[in-house]
């Protein structure tokens, strides 16, 4: 790929699993309005619906991951400048999302919420993997049953605060999202370099998908005559419960499995997926953009049709981008705000034998 030919220690499944989310949640947007039938392939895009903005979630704790370590957490200084370069990332996007708010689509704006997360995420990075897993399993089983208690208690408050909303009662409400940060911290501290643990996030993901999404099935048909089983029990998308939380988990983490053993294997075939999702910012804000140029006409298809329109564009577009000017262009924004926030001061002395240079 030349001269922008990317580091060798790149793990271009995760740009693959990335690119997959942010399609998911384009034929979510502007797909056709069906529920997901088994028996009906012509529904099948629909498991889209939830499933990709929690792929997205589970990625970008994944990334953080990349950012402060891989497998081993850093410490001292370079962790300080990790923490301050992913804050204010998480500053960027955040603004970024507000921006995409004014816009005034009918699509709910992951960003603020995924900038959040991010700055939740600080005072975590010291964790190894089982520790971030052994946080994921907390949130995921007890975090949507207090976020439904907390839903039910401010029911009646005259006005929820902002902060309010993202944490607890928005769409992507952080308090419940925060296992999947922690699914994806964990899994970015594994040596995602080894097939074996690869292997392992497939069929541990698939496991753990299927007890989501079979136990949560199974209980609300038997149990469905209690009161509020419907809202404990459901596995519908975006509802919050824990089965989907472990459904929906489960089913991120075996789709980071595959994508990175597919990867090696076959990265030219899947390399405009690769792009895609290594220029995921600037291809989400301006599907956005696209969608609130379209109005509402966007949200009332039928079929598929203009979903493949976005599809077949910004496979295209990414692919073309990437091989001829690298990072994409809020991705570009997105490093040199950080790296000029995090570079040393040059009337600072370098540090002697021993020390950390700056990145």
């Amino acid at each position: 790929m030349g001269p922008r030919e990317l580091s060798a220690g790149r793990l271009y499944g995760i740009d693959v699993a990335r690119g997959l989310a942010v399609l998911g949640m384009m034929a979510a947007h502007v797909g056709a309005n069906t529920d997901f039938d088994f028996a009906r392939p012509a529904t099948w895009l629909s498991v889209t619906d939830g499933r990709s903005s929690i792929l997205f979630a589970t990625v970008a704790g994944i990334s953080i991951a990349l950012m402060s370590g891989r497998r081993t957490p850093l410490e001292g200084d370079e962790l300080v400048r990790a923490r301050l370069r992913i804050l204010i990332r998480a500053a960027v996007i955040f603004a970024l999302g507000g921006l995409l708010i004014m816009l005034a689509t009918r699509v709910g704006i992951i960003l603020e919420f995924y900038a959040v997360m991010f700055a939740l995420s600080l005072p975590f990075l010291r964790l190894r993997a089982g520790r971030l897993f052994e946080l994921a399993a907390v949130f995921a089983v007890l975090a949507p049953l207090v976020n439904l208690l907390l839903v039910d208690a401010l029911s009646s408050a005259p006005r929820i605060s902002s902060i309010v909303q993202l944490v607890v009662t928005g769409q992507y409400p952080v308090l419940i999202w925060l296992a999947f940060l922690f699914t994806g911290l964990g899994i970015g501290r594994l040596d995602l370099t080894s097939q074996a643990v690869r292997t392992r996030l497939v069929v541990v993901g698939g496991m753990l998908a299927v007890a989501g999404y079979g136990l949560g099935t199974l209980l609300g048909r038997v149990l469905r005559r209690l009161d509020g089983a419907e809202a404990v029990f459901t596995t519908e998308p975006h509802s919050g419960s824990v089965f989907e939380v472990i459904g929906s988990g489960g089913f991120a983490m075996a789709v980071i499995g595959l994508c990175l053993l597919a990867a090696d294997r076959a990265r030219s075939l899947l390399f405009p997926l690769e792009a895609t999702g290594a220029m995921a910012l600037t291809v989400y804000s301006l599907h956005i953009v696209a969608i609130a140029l379209i109005g509402d006409e966007a949200f009332e298809q039928t079929d598929y049709g203009l979903y493949l329109g976005f599809l077949v564009v910004t496979l295209v577009a990414a692919t073309l981008w990437r091989l001829t000017l690298g990072a994409g262009p809020f991705e570009r924004l997105l490093a040199s705000v950080a790296r000029r926030a995090t570079a040393p001061d040059p009337r600072v002395a370098a540090p002697t034998a021993g020390g950390a240079p700056a990145p």
